[in-house]
């Protein structure tokens, strides 16, 4: 039976799919034109982008696990293939969000030594080892639904064979729980907040050195502020409810109930993220006044086909 919860899953998910899916096509399209000419930050946002396609991606068997009452009835295999994949671009987002956060940070911080290093393989390198890292951190997501379904087989006196469990990383034994709680206190500290304290310290000194500096338009440091206080918030409320309840979990040995509510905040953060790229992004900034100024021009060619004279300045 579906439950109330699993209703409002179902609506998030759906709506972050619809609203997300063509704002990270559009963004990656973008960046895929420039890819000759990408400056770091443009590297980070890619794969940030490549990230949430992914993680978009797996959002309709999400769909289908919450329309079903959270009981997996999808084949087995892609129970934990989704989940991997959804866990590892959630996290791999903590990450590439902190890196943009260190690259805006230098920039300001220290500006000639900055440019001097500023490359886009660096970018690169950094994106490697983060997909590669947070891979290696989640794997647990992809052996765990494996071990539950050998361990039900071993308990019925059968083979791999038998039924795979009706749930996909769920109900967890008390020792598997024990294994699950550990790990999840892992990336807790390691994935969520020695990424927000590096965020925290780079934008916090970040917009103190922008409002000291006197060489900056009024309305040109408000942006820059507004958007690092911004992202700061969007990290904070998107990924630390989720993370809270690893360390609750932890503490009192057991898997909340209030943790798939709390992962809607960490879902929503796909449609979030292509704000962020707009305002980072000055590749992205100017294709859109682009896009608007073509379509500007072709209405005024059809009014102007209809009689109606316009000038577009």
């Amino acid at each position: 039976m579906v439950s109330s919860k699993d209703c409002v899953a179902l609506f998030v998910y759906i709506f972050t799919f619809l609203l997300g899916l063509p704002a990270n096509v559009l963004v990656l399209s973008v960046y895929a034109r420039k890819a000759r000419k990408a400056v770091p930050i443009d590297v980070l946002l890619l794969n940030l982008t490549i990230s949430d396609l992914i993680f978009l991606a797996c959002l309709p068997f999400k769909m289908k696990e919450a329309s079903d009452g959270m009981v997996w009835l999808l084949p087995y295999a892609l129970c934990p293939l989704t989940g991997f994949l959804f866990y590892v671009t959630i996290y791999n987002s903590t990450l590439l969000l902190t890196a943009v956060s260190v690259e805006r940070y230098l920039g300001v911080a220290y500006p000639l030594r900055y440019s001097l290093c500023r490359r886009p393989r660096y970018a690169v390198l950094a994106c490697v080892l983060f997909w590669v890292g947070t891979s290696l951190n989640l794997s647990i997501v992809y052996i765990m639904p494996y071990a539950q379904w050998s361990r039900g087989a071993e308990r019925d006196n059968s083979t791999m064979s038998a039924s795979p469990p009706p749930t996909c990383y769920l109900n967890f034994t008390q020792d598997e729980l024990s294994i699950v709680a550990t790990f999840r206190l892992e990336l807790f500290l390691v994935l969520f907040c020695v990424p927000f304290f590096i965020c925290c310290f780079c934008y916090i000194n970040f917009i103190l050195i922008l409002s000291r500096l006197p060489n900056i338009g009024r309305r040109r440091r408000l942006r820059a502020i507004g958007l690092a206080l911004g992202t700061l918030i969007v990290f904070a409320v998107s990924f630390g409810p989720y993370n809270a309840s690893h360390l609750v979990g932890f503490v009192r040995r057991e898997s909340e109930e209030w943790r798939n509510v709390a992962l809607l905040s960490s879902a929503f953060n796909a449609c979030l993220d292509p704000i962020i790229f707009y305002f980072s992004s000055a590749a992205v900034r100017i294709w859109n006044k682009r896009q608007l100024r073509v379509r500007l021009q072709h209405g005024v060619t059809f009014l102007n086909a209809l009689g109606v004279k316009l000038t577009l300045h």
